[in-house]
């Protein structure tokens, strides 16, 4: 029987107070309990058999989350940009709206609460997928795995990724709406079950073993974060000798902490300097004076400037008393930020793409860099990506899988304000650190900037818009989880049983006239 138009306009008014829940499980405040009931109330939000008002219902949702979780875009670049971006990431929680209004008609799906539950989870990250992967490369930004970093559930990181915790929290979700309508229906075995079965998965998440022994012996690394002389702005970074002076000066700070040539090497953040000592003689003076000083090599964020055009964003690996030994160049510019696609047409909308004057290049090589440690006698590999790269399942695992004993994920906030986007970044890194058991330093320019040990626990951590150094021996780690060995293939496979599932309700559906197609979840 159709649900009266009341309750149809209430399944609204859920599927907002679903989507604010589910922000408040990410940075800040970063309540990650809060994850699985947004997604309770989105699942109970999908009453109707209309695929129509399933995607209103998920563009609602979408909306309600999104939005508040990204203001920093509004921070950076405007109110245009950012409800652009909020627009295109809840379209394609209207898209899993609309599948699964299409899924659920299969015979199969519909009788079944197991079969619900699964078709339910392999659409939801089927859409995480979609949405981190097109167009321009994909904006993974706010996957329910990222709101986890805090919650037992992160464990699932290390055996699956991204999509699997994903899932885990789309699962729980599910679990606890039935819980709810069979409590209405006062049935106490079905309600009991639904809650046996997420306390079971809780249970699950505790019994996943996360070493944090060293297996290759310790680097001992310090990281400088220098700070910007004016805060909150796209071009923060206007004074580019200052910033560079900010950070030579966190440098030669370290040495209030350590003796030179006790550290391995030293961390700086993307945009340590933008002005590139490759080619300019006074940068490469006072780099390579203070690495002297240190007696460590720097691992420096810059910009280069090809002859061709465009710019390269680069992490140059420096020597000291030798210059630049190794470099990586960031793979995955941000689309509207670093670089901008269709320039002409996008300018109607905001002239701030003309302050990107010089389209960002993509790097060619994976993020892996080669230090030399005398004091261990040998070449440790740094897994290296930079900034929004953390996001990217595919090029964090690359590092790891090429060598990386330990990740650094060099970072500028400058442009963000005092927004969440550095917090939520810093859930991000602690779950790759999960993922692939490895210690992890996030470094940026203004903070948050921290040192995380492979279980994803942050042993140190700066605040927001300070000058301030960190110094940690970090355990060296070579075994591959089992997220890291299994590569694309659990999202995969979840993309692909996603579309099966759909063309299977298709099909279902065609065989059972539309008034015999009930509302709302069996």
């Amino acid at each position: 029987m159709p649900l009266p138009p009341s309750a149809r306009w209430l399944t609204l008014v859920l599927a907002a107070a679903g989507g604010w829940v589910t922000r408040l499980a990410f940075p800040d405040p970063g309540w990650p309990a809060l994850a699985p009931v947004g997604m309770a109330l989105l699942y109970l939000a999908l009453r109707r058999d209309s695929a129509r008002w399933n995607a209103l219902v998920g563009l609602v949702w979408g909306l309600a989350c999104f939005g508040p979780m990204i203001t920093w875009a509004d921070d950076a670049v405007g109110p245009v940009p950012w409800l652009a971006l909020t627009v295109l990431e809840a379209s394609y929680v209207a898209l899993f709206g609309a599948a699964w209004a299409w899924a659920r008609r299969g015979h199969a799906v519909w009788r079944s609460g197991a079969w619900q539950l699964l078709a339910f989870v392999l659409l939801w990250v089927g859409a995480e997928e979609l949405r981190s992967t097109w167009p321009f490369g994909g904006f993974p930004w706010g996957r329910l795995a990222f709101s986890q970093a805090d919650s037992p559930l992160a464990a699932f990181m290390w055996l699956g990724g991204t999509p699997l915790l994903s899932g885990v929290v789309a699962a729980l979700g599910v679990l606890l709406a039935r819980a709810v309508l069979a409590a209405r229906q006062l049935a106490l075995g079905r309600t009991l079950g639904a809650l046996a079965a997420a306390g079971g998965v809780i249970l699950a998440s505790l019994l996943i073993p996360l070493d944090t022994v060293a297996q290759t012996g310790t680097l001992r690394v310090g990281a400088v974060q220098g700070n910007v002389p004016d805060p909150g702005r796209l071009d923060a970074f206007g004074e580019r000798r200052q910033v560079l002076d900010n950070h030579v000066a966190g440098t030669r700070a370290l040495l209030d902490q350590v003796a030179p040539g006790d550290l391995d090497v030293v961390l700086w953040p993307e945009n340590g300097t933008d002005i590139d000592p490759q080619v300019d003689e006074e940068a490469a003076g006072l780099i390579d004076g203070v690495a002297q000083e240190v007696a460590a090599p720097l691992l420096v964020g810059t910009v280069q400037y090809p002859e061709s055009g465009g710019r390269y964003n680069t992490a140059v690996l420096w020597e000291p008393g030798v210059g630049p030994v190794a470099t990586y160049s960031k793979q995955r510019p941000a689309p509207f930020a670093e670089y901008i696609p269709m320039r002409s047409f996008v300018r109607h909308f905001s002239d701030a793409v003309d302050l990107v004057t010089r389209d960002m290049l993509p790097g060619t090589e994976p993020g892996v860099v080669p230090v030399d440690s005398p004091r261990l006698g040998r070449t440790v590999v740094i897994g290296d990506v930079i900034c929004f790269e953390v996001a990217y399942d595919a090029i964090v695992r690359e590092s790891v899988a090429e060598g990386g004993e330990l990740l650094v994920v060099q970072t500028n906030n400058a442009s963000f304000g005092w927004s969440d986007e550095s917090t939520q970044q810093l859930a991000m890194s602690r779950l790759r650190a999960i993922e692939h058991g490895r210690a992890t330093v996030q470094i940026s320019t203004v903070g948050v900037s921290a040192m995380i040990a492979p279980n994803g626990a942050v042993m140190q951590r700066t605040e927001l818009f300070t000058a301030d150094q960190m110094v940690a021996s970090l355990p060296l780690r070579e075994s591959l989880t089992p997220a890291t060995r299994a590569g694309d293939w659990p999202a995969l496979t979840a993309d692909v049983l996603a579309v099966w599932i759909v063309l299977a309700g298709i099909v279902g559906a065609a065989r059972l006239p539309r008034d015999q197609r009930p509302d709302g979840p069996a």
